[in-house]
């Protein structure tokens, strides 16, 4: 069986100081845009420098060195940078970057997790090196969710007794390299009383089923991230589903990125679902989904 998901899924690559470069996986992209100039948004956050109009829409920008914590870029430095538009989080936004590199291929495999000591390491999800340079790759979703919070409604499901138990002995399997995106899953279903193991990346989770599995615990409920270092979640779930020990598994990718060729090509690799972050009364009616498709299975 050959995988159809992307190993070399581009990395786009900028610069928010003279000397340091960062990253972005390109599937959050929409497009790059020179500075324009922006319209003043009252009461916005320190890091929105206001918002710009894109063929009709008006989408915030954010200082991205700001929001990470480099000095602000100066008035004098905004005519030579460049705006790059993000679809992520159910959102338009645009991050005001002082320079762009290159897109570059990329496999994933490659990219490791950042060491502990590294600066700003709140940010950043993963480090590679491109031509003996490193490369730190940002967590866009933790940067919005300092700006623009979740709404509380979102973060909290709601369900009756019945489908709470019917939830509770599910195995469940909760993978994200994103710190802010793993406490909103476990708070959700800390919430709701049930339980979980949760993973930081993918080759630790399939690792971790591996074990289960042949320990005869399979997981029945796997929601993995797409976009992560080492192992992404498509190519998780192309290996889950490439395992007879644990095909079993109802899998949702749970994304901060919201194009349709996403939710494509998580078919593709043998997902059951893919959503959008963060909604969680999706989420919990997806898995009790995976609860139905579990009793499908041949005993």
């Amino acid at each position: 069986m050959t995988s159809k998901a992307n190993q070399s899924q581009g990395m786009l690559l900028f610069r928010l100081s003279p000397l340091q470069s960062f990253a972005i996986g390109t599937l959050k992209v929409k497009e790059i845009v020179p500075y324009t100039t922006l319209t003043a948004i009252p009461h916005a956050h320190p890091t929105v420098l206001g918002a710009a109009n894109m063929r009709g829409t008006t989408i915030p920008v954010i200082d991205m060195a700001m929001a990470v914590g480099y000095r602000r870029l100066s008035k004098e430095e905004l005519s030579h940078c460049f705006i790059i538009i993000t679809d992520c989080r159910r959102m338009l936004v645009g991050f005001l970057v002082r320079g762009i590199d290159k897109i570059i291929e990329c496999n994933w495999r490659d990219i490791e997790a950042p060491p502990t000591p590294l600066g700003h390491r709140l940010f950043v999800t993963g480090v590679t090196y491109v031509n003996g340079q490193l490369i730190q790759l940002l967590d866009v979703e933790l940067i919005l969710s300092r700006i623009y919070p979740d709404d509380p409604s979102h973060l909290y499901p709601v369900l009756t007794d019945v489908q709470r138990e019917r939830l509770k002995p599910m195995q469940i399997l909760l993978v994200d390299d994103s710190s802010v995106a793993r406490h909103q899953l476990m708070a959700a279903l800390d919430h709701i009383n049930i339980p979980y193991a949760v993973c930081n990346n993918g080759k630790e989770a399939l690792a971790l089923m591996q074990t289960r599995a042949r320990g005869h615990q399979p997981f029945d409920i796997l929601v993995s991230d797409i976009e992560m270092p080492g192992l992404d979640g498509y190519e998780l779930a192309f290996e889950v589903q490439n395992d007879r020990l644990l095909a079993g598994a109802y899998i949702i990718l749970h994304t901060s990125l919201s194009s349709k060729i996403s939710v494509e090509r998580a078919h593709q690799v043998g997902a059951h679902e893919a959503l959008t972050k963060f909604e969680a009364n999706e989420l919990i009616q997806a898995m009790l989904r995976g609860a139905q498709h579990h009793d499908s299975l041949p005993a």
